[in-house]
């Protein structure tokens, strides 16, 4: 597969990221890089996973400045339903996985994906969450977990969506304030934009919103859909 490779302002535009910051992170090594000259590069898949880990780690004041930057961008472009809502659906949604390891979530939430009938390769899509909890856990604190696959290849999913699942037991999956997890987001997106801005999307739900409270309440995959719509557009609406 051939390897886009970005400039600087390009890559800075792709990740919605100051291109002085970029290059500082380049600089300190923390996403790989290379310059000609005074010119600095990045690779396409490289920069994709580096955004994803960040955008998982950083603190609340950040996350709200890179979703406000997504926002924006967006409402620039004039680009019409945009909002992650519209890629759930209750064929994709559990709501008492019975895992009780890690290896044994990503699997559930792998197969409940499968059920869309999306994805191309359900073996490929298991190797590579497991891939991407190995470089680092998708679990975010809050008993959530954002799952996804490091890299956006084509032969991975026909189109864009979202699998959501809870377990009836919280399980250790790496968060960082150690506590269990029971909301499982497993992300399936065919772009590398789309994906940044489900991942921010989701993130932003879960730290400043009562989606997992509502998510907690449902009784039914129908009950969760209605709650991730109206708390989106509660959400829009502030």
């Amino acid at each position: 597969m051939s390897r886009e490779i970005l400039s600087l302002k390009q890559a800075s535009q792709h990740i919605n990221i100051e291109a002085n910051e970029l290059k500082h992170v380049a600089q300190r090594g923390e996403i790989a890089a290379f310059t000609r000259g005074d010119d600095w590069f990045f690779d396409h898949r490289d920069l994709d996973e580096w955004a994803q880990r960040n955008l998982l780690s950083v603190n609340e004041r950040e996350l709200k400045a890179h979703h406000g930057a997504m926002m924006d961008k967006n409402r620039r472009e004039s680009r019409e339903n945009w909002g992650i809502a519209r890629y759930f659906s209750e064929q994709v949604i559990d709501l008492e996985l019975t895992a009780k390891a890690k290896a044994g979530m990503i699997r559930d939430m792998t197969d409940l994906a499968a059920k869309s009938s999306f994805v191309y390769d359900s073996d490929a899509l298991f190797k590579e969450l497991l891939a991407r909890e190995e470089a680092a856990s998708t679990a975010i604190g809050m008993e959530v977990a954002l799952l996804h696959p490091r890299f956006h290849d084509p032969y991975l999913f026909e189109e864009s969506f979202i699998a959501y699942g809870r377990s009836l037991r919280p399980i250790f999956f790496g968060a960082p304030d150690g506590a269990g997890t029971r909301h499982f987001f497993l992300i399936c997106s065919t772009d590398h934009e789309r994906h940044l801005q489900m991942l921010a999307r989701l993130a932003m739900l879960s730290h400043g919103t009562d989606l997992l409270e509502r998510l907690n309440e449902a009784k039914s995959p129908q009950e969760a859909l209605e709650a991730i719509v109206f708390t989106e557009k509660e959400f829009l609406d502030l």
